[in-house]
């Protein structure tokens, strides 16, 4: 069974930093590519940062300069490192493992609130 567990998520004041964790298991995540994405309320989801599996990085840019993707291959775990943070980052973000049409798991999310 495939799962992806997201965590570190919480509220921090504006201008401050948060590191986003996402465990898998079920799954060898070096071979997928991996995205974080986030939905604020009545808001669509949208993409935060991506990496391919070759290494390639792509981040849009409302959060350029200020958001960064990794991977710790041996704990099979994806980071957000998140600084700078506005309120109008506060939204839940998900985690997403994609390989092919076929592969595509995502996790339940964890909140982050950036407020005074």
């Amino acid at each position: 069974q495939v799962q992806l567990v997201e965590s570190g998520g919480g509220l921090v004041q504006p201008g401050g930093s948060l590191r986003l964790s996402c465990a898998s298991s079920g799954i060898i995540l070096n071979i997928y590519s991996v995205a974080w994405y986030r939905q604020a309320p009545g808001k669509q989801s949208e993409l935060v940062a991506a990496s391919t599996r070759g290494g390639n990085t792509n981040y849009p840019d409302y959060v350029k300069g200020r958001f960064a993707i990794s991977r710790h291959n041996d704990k099979n775990t994806v980071y957000l490192q998140m600084n700078s943070l506005k309120p109008e980052d506060t939204a839940v973000y998900y985690c997403n493992a994609l390989l092919g049409l076929r592969n595509d798991f995502w996790g339940r999310g964890t909140q982050v609130t950036v407020s005074s």
